[in-house]
């Protein structure tokens, strides 16, 4: 039985936990806030709810995995899971509208024919089964194995299968995704529709590898979920198993150095001075707080991955309205920009001129989210990390795309709150409150993220800022991962 200290206890760090707690080891967390769950955080008001990070779930096998893993309850009777259909509702600029089906190709296929017009099914259809393509190419690799010693390959190999494309006399294949956009969906709404699973990770698509093209892959092939009282339900659920399986929790509790003894992690030390010793330390924190907790270490084993760039936050309304909920309403509902290079320019620019942002509305069909014949909504965008940018300007513009969605918007609107990422620093501590991108192949690694294990023997990294990268399914992958390097060693290749 070994000792494993934890710092922090967000999702993937929590996962690790379940798991290496039910292996036989005495695991405890040292989480520097007063609560559990990272970016899945609440807020309530004068009887409302909001989930104040994600709000959906893609991919929930990874929960049932752990679940299965770790106890004989699986993750059904510890919440509830509902699929969300339509999967997303989309509002374009020149007026038009389509609802996509949850996981549902030929059905998307139609609503994309009815919607946008003869045709415009059949390319989106193509683009994905050529994004299957390169899912299959790249999910054990990037997702359910430890990152490969020879990283490089990933990052110099594009998976995403391009169609040629004749452009000034020269055969071309798409290796962007507005390129894949552009050649090969040929329709600015459809474009747009591609775009905006980049841009909810802060990812600019005109440098975003076609690689990420598996994003909107994901969410199709897999279905979008919704957990019965909010996101937070789930991270309330996998807490609970850690405590089933005896994991001890420490809130409150900074750990402001890794200790090392003989050349490996022995421990963490916290900021009253005391001291944890382990024999294995897991740490489940942005990349700037590890250096501060290893100061003049190299933590990256083998050839270093190239830092990855500065990506997007995210800026969050919460808004009380008076009034039901709309029979019919779609759950989620994503407003497009009508100016793409403006908001581009915004987001990855310099930032300057004025800015018509996409917004994602999210209205769940849960009756608990709010007092008897009210709604609470939630509308997100992509902004900035910059220190010290300003967002009131951008609130009265986010209200006023979010009422393309839910018409009479503001006439119901009791009160809102704006959650900017200084909010997400602080619960999370990732700098500028930055968003973790998932891991992507090509772009020359700059979307790859950090192994697990590092060039100190006994200390290992979980969570969005670790492989394989940002999203609540990657954060649960990644707590697999590190939980089996600790069992079964640094011969471990992931799930069979």
């Amino acid at each position: 039985m070994a000792r494993i200290a934890v710092i922090g206890a967000g999702m993937g760090a929590l996962a690790a936990a379940a798991r290496l707690a039910v292996a036989g080891h005495r695991v405890a967390v040292y989480e520097r806030t007063d609560t559990y769950g990272g970016a899945l955080r609440r807020f309530e008001r004068d009887g409302f709810s909001f989930d104040t990070g994600p709000a959906l779930l893609p991919l929930p096998a990874v929960y049932r995995d752990l679940f299965v893993k770790t106890g004989k309850e699986p993750l059904e009777s510890c919440v509830e899971l509902v699929q969300v259909d339509p999967s997303s509702r989309h509002v374009f600029a020149d007026g038009t509208g389509v609802s996509l089906p949850n996981a549902s190709r030929a059905g998307v296929v139609a609503a994309l024919d009815e919607g946008l017009g003869a045709g415009a099914g059949k390319r989106w259809g193509d683009f994905l089964v050529r994004a299957r393509e390169a899912w299959d190419r790249t999910r054990r690799p990037l997702l359910e194995e430890p990152l490969w010693p020879n990283w490089q390959v990933l990052a110099e190999r594009e998976p995403y299968p391009s169609v040629p494309h004749k452009r000034l006399l020269r055969t071309r294949r798409a290796g962007t995704l507005a390129e894949v956009g552009a050649w090969e969906l040929r329709d600015p709404r459809l474009a747009a529709l591609l775009e905006s699973h980049a841009l909810g990770y802060g990812l600019d698509p005109r440098v975003a590898p076609a690689s990420a093209a598996v994003l909107p892959y994901l969410e199709h092939a897999f279905g979008t979920w919704y957990v019965r009282g909010g996101l937070r339900e789930l991270a309330r659920a996998v807490y609970e198993r850690c405590r089933a399986r005896r994991v001890d929790f420490h809130f409150g509790a900074e750990v402001t150095g890794v200790l090392e003894k003989d050349g490996r992690a022995s421990g963490v030390e916290l900021a009253d001075g005391s001291v944890a010793e382990a024999d294995f330390v897991v740490a489940g924190v942005a990349p700037g707080i590890l250096d501060r907790l290893t100061p003049g270490t190299a933590l990256r084993g083998g050839s270093e991955v190239p830092p990855q760039p500065a990506s997007a936050g995210r800026l969050t309304l919460l808004l009380a309205l008076r009034g039901p909920r709309p029979a019919g309403t779609a759950h989620r509902t994503v407003v497009h920009t009508p100016d793409r290079e403006a908001e581009l320019e915004a987001l990855f620019g310099t930032g300057a001129g004025h800015r018509r942002p996409t917004v994602t509305v999210l209205r769940p069909d849960d009756p608990g989210l709010a007092p008897a014949d009210h709604e609470a909504v939630t509308v997100t965008t992509a902004v900035p990390v910059r220190p010290g940018e300003p967002h009131g300007d951008l609130v009265d513009h986010m209200i006023t795309a979010a009422e393309r969605a839910a018409p009479g918007l503001r006439d119901r609107l009791l009160w809102h709150e704006a959650r900017t990422p200084a909010d997400t620093a602080e619960e999370t501590g990732a700098e500028g409150g930055a968003v973790p991108v998932p891991a992507l192949a090509a772009a020359g690694g700059r979307l790859l993220h950090p192994s697990n294990g590092t060039r100190v023997p006994g200390l290992f990294t979980v969570g969005g800022w670790a492989h394989p990268g940002g999203g609540l399914p990657h954060a649960g992958m990644s707590g697999a991962l590190v939980a089996g390097l600790i069992v079964e060693g640094p011969e471990f290749r992931g799930s069979q």
